[in-house]
């Protein structure tokens, strides 16, 4: 048999394999999501995702310690207040979780970078991401709000801002408020093809962040939709973000190729809590070797285009392109 084309040829030896790599994967890409509460002492493991952690400010240094060590250099915030009302004002108040949260990890580990999740679904009484009119979110009132949390956030150290929130126009009235006030070199990350997913189930058991009332889908995206995620993505990139984010992941690699396709602009994913549930479940039910499928998801996901990964499992990852095995 004369065979002119051997794939198999670059398939031989670990060293070629690797030369040959189509996908490259670096931990400067990744993101670690973390659970900041009020209240001192606290590291407390969160029931439906088992090693993470809701931390108080105080105990955030060690945790950050850990994120270092790792080889991640940069950190998504999330903020769980004590007290909620309907405007959720907690969110922008001096004193607020996550300004705690900034000052204290500026001041212990400013070598990291620091990113804050800009949303109201965890401040509000009713778990909405923005001000209700009866039972809806009432798009433009909630616009200025926004930026007044975005704004905070920067104010109280954050290198860089993400609204999760799925209003329309956000982007445009966050810019503006952080140009206003000279912080126009401050970066957006816009989660801007956000699902209604079934996929963040634990991180609204971490957050406490659950809709008292119906549910998400007047604002996050039918998962039903291709085309409209382009067109979410394409008025996020006019209105001034930085990095457009889709969310969540595993489900969603068509939507990351496609975005990855269309624009110019870095393209992160958002590897959920039920990504990271799931795989931790069935590793601890002895199902599937754990190392191996965070390996082999987190190079699917790089693979569909993303650039930057937010996951559960960044520090594992880290280690695992330390180590060689990915990357």
């Amino acid at each position: 048999m004369e065979l002119t084309e051997r794939p198999r040829r670059l398939r031989s030896t670990p060293i070629l394999r690797k030369m040959v790599r189509e996908t490259r994967i670096d931990q400067s890409s990744l993101i670690y999501p973390m659970f900041v509460k009020e209240g001192k002492g606290i590291k407390e493991e969160i029931p439906t995702m088992p090693g993470q952690f809701r931390y108080s400010v105080d105990m955030l240094p060690a945790a950050l310690e850990e994120v270092a060590a790792s080889g991640v250099l940069s950190v998504m915030l999330f903020g769980i207040p004590d007290e909620k009302d309907e405007c959720g004002t907690g969110a922008w108040a001096q004193d607020g979780i996550i300004q705690k949260a900034l000052k204290e990890a500026k001041r212990t580990h400013p070598e990291l970078y620091y990113i804050t999740d800009v949303c109201m679904c965890e401040y509000t009484s009713h778990g909405h991401c923005g001000i209700l009119n009866g039972q809806q979110v009432d798009n433009d009132r909630t616009l200025p709000y926004l930026a007044k949390i975005a704004l905070s956030h920067v104010q109280a150290g954050a290198d860089m801002v993400a609204p999760s929130d799925m209003m329309d126009g956000r982007v445009a009235a966050i810019r503006e408020i952080l140009d206003q006030n000279r912080y126009e070199n401050v970066p957006i990350m816009s989660y801007a093809a956000k699902y209604a997913s079934s996929f963040y189930g634990p991180f609204r058991d971490a957050a406490g962040s659950a809709p008292a009332f119906g549910d998400r889908k007047a604002y996050q995206m039918d998962y039903h939709n291709r085309k409209e995620a382009l067109k979410e993505v394409l008025t996020d990139c006019e209105e001034g973000a930085d990095i457009i984010m889709v969310k969540p992941a595993l489900s969603y690699l068509d939507i990351i190729r496609e975005t990855a396709d269309q624009i110019l602009l870095p393209v992160a994913a958002y590897s959920v809590s039920g990504e990271y549930a799931m795989i931790k479940a069935a590793a601890q039910a002895g199902y599937v070797d754990e190392a191996a499928m965070i390996c082999e998801t987190a190079v699917s996901i790089y693979r569909a285009g993303c650039g930057i990964l937010l996951s559960y499992y960044a520090k594992e990852i880290a280690g695992f392109i330390e180590e060689g095995r990915i990357g």
